[in-house]
């Protein structure tokens, strides 16, 4: 078999990329190792229940992006108001921080406490002029160590695994760019803020689940004339001199050799190095090894009630509770659950080699409902059923020395003038949805001009 394009991966990227080139006729295939298209953008379906892997907001500053949406889903298209909160110490706090809300949790004397902690960070800084390196250097300059110790450090330390003076500052100044008291005192005021994407009140969401990008841009690529191949894993990637060659993939018991002459990657970049043969030099494979994911489990509790939260999640820094957040579909769409039900969907982080990430369903379950059930979210008496949904590889982690081996891996690719990066495991970037479809089409765009 032979194809002018082969994509590797299925999720948003990938698809996105295939999309604009059927647009423009051009002959190509989609390899995804899954059952699914959409990758971490999916909605699982399970007994009429509809849940994403995390629950995943739509919003962009690109209009063309924002069009390209609305064009694909129409009126399925809902918008949603944001209510999130944070767990901590039996109480909830508004997220985005509120300054208000802050002094009635926490009481006079201890905002007083943070307020001066925060002037003596701002001093030492403008007179230190000290350089922002981690997570923890970025959340202190900003907010003090008081708020960082309370809001900041367990929560990041649960999500990524490591310590936050190894988390890399790149990764949080992506995440929540802009953020400051100053901002959050001016969106407390006037209520919103669209200028800054962790402050916004309001994002598009279709009815029936993230998933249905996915599904409107595969079907568009199949209605093209393309092929989206599912359950086929890459198992080799074939190259010559400065050209990638093709590959070999595994789909059931079948395996078999597809010769392509331009190839868009939106695999994680470390199974790309793996996978390409011949096989790159020991140091390009050593240096790789250092470039880490983080895995996410995902348990839906499904519940016999029309509601349970107002929240669109809530987040749980401390660390006697296993999972780090929640959220419940159905203060998204009412779509996502049969009539007068609901679920809650929790998020574990993990590492392959974590005692968590191998326990059963049974007992991921069992150990979620006790923790709901802990929290005052459900009672034991109302759950219909659960199901586990394991995501290896879901999020690149940048710990503080990342960028010296990310940029020799990127080097070592560079030398392929036939192959073109893309997504967020494809490019090892902190990707939100619009981002990922983003450079799905800049890198369909960069392989018609190469």
């Amino acid at each position: 078999m032979k194809k002018e394009i082969i994509i590797l991966g299925g999720g948003l990227a990938g698809l996105s990329a295939g999309y604009h080139l059927s647009l423009l006729n051009k002959d190509l295939i989609v390899l995804e190792e899954s059952n699914q298209v959409g990758g971490l953008a999916k909605t699982i379906e399970y007994g009429g229940f509809r849940f994403d892997l995390g629950g995943h907001r739509f919003f962009t500053t690109n209009k063309e992006i924002e069009k390209l949406v609305k064009d694909l889903l129409g009126d399925e298209l809902l918008i949603v108001f944001r209510r999130s909160k944070i767990y901590l110490k039996g109480k909830y706090f508004d997220y985005p921080l509120n300054p208000k809300n802050i002094i009635d949790g926490l009481g006079v004397k201890e905002v007083l406490k943070a307020f001066f902690d925060f002037l003596y960070e701002k001093c030492k800084i403008n007179r230190n002029n000290a350089e922002v390196v981690s997570l923890e250097d970025w959340v202190i300059s900003r907010f003090g160590k008081r708020l960082y110790e309370l809001f900041f450090k367990e929560y990041s330390e649960k999500v990524w695994g490591i310590p936050c003076n190894r988390i890399s500052a790149e990764w949080i100044s992506q995440r929540i760019q802009g953020l400051s008291w100053k901002s959050l005192i001016k969106s407390a005021l006037f209520k919103h803020s669209d200028s800054i994407p962790t402050l916004i009140d309001k994002f598009l969401y279709p009815s029936h689940g993230i998933g249905r990008i996915a599904d409107k841009l595969a079907a568009n690529i199949i209605k093209a004339g393309n092929k989206i191949n599912l359950n086929c894993k890459v198992e080799k990637i074939i190259w010559e001199g400065d050209r990638i060659k093709g590959v070999y993939v595994k789909e059931g018991k079948v395996y078999y050799y597809i010769e392509g002459e331009k190839f868009i990657s939106t695999i994680p970049i470390t199974s790309l190095i793996k996978s390409l043969f011949p096989t790159p030099p020991d140091d390009i494979l050593k240096i790789t090894s250092y470039l880490k994911y983080r895995n996410l489990l995902l348990v839906a509790i499904f519940l016999n009630k029309p509601r349970c939260t107002n929240c669109t999640w809530i987040y749980f820094p401390e660390q006697e509770i296993p999972f780090g957040r929640i959220h419940e579909p159905t203060n998204w769409s009412i779509d996502m659950a049969p009539e007068k039900k609901t679920l809650i969907v929790a998020e574990y982080f993990c590492n392959e080699e974590d005692e968590i990430w191998q326990l059963s369903e049974g007992q991921l379950i069992e150990n979620t409902i006790i923790y709901l059930e802990k929290v005052g979210v459900i009672k034991r008496i109302e759950v219909l059923d659960g199901k586990l949904i394991r995501v290896p590889m879901a999020y690149p982690l940048f710990d503080t020395d990342y960028k010296r081996y990310y940029a020799k891996v990127i080097d070592y690719l560079s030398r392929f003038k036939n192959l073109f990066l893309a997504g967020r495991t494809g490019m090892f970037k902190y990707y939100n949805m619009d981002k990922a479809i983003e450079s799905g089409i800049q890198a369909a765009k960069n392989s018609l001009i190469n």
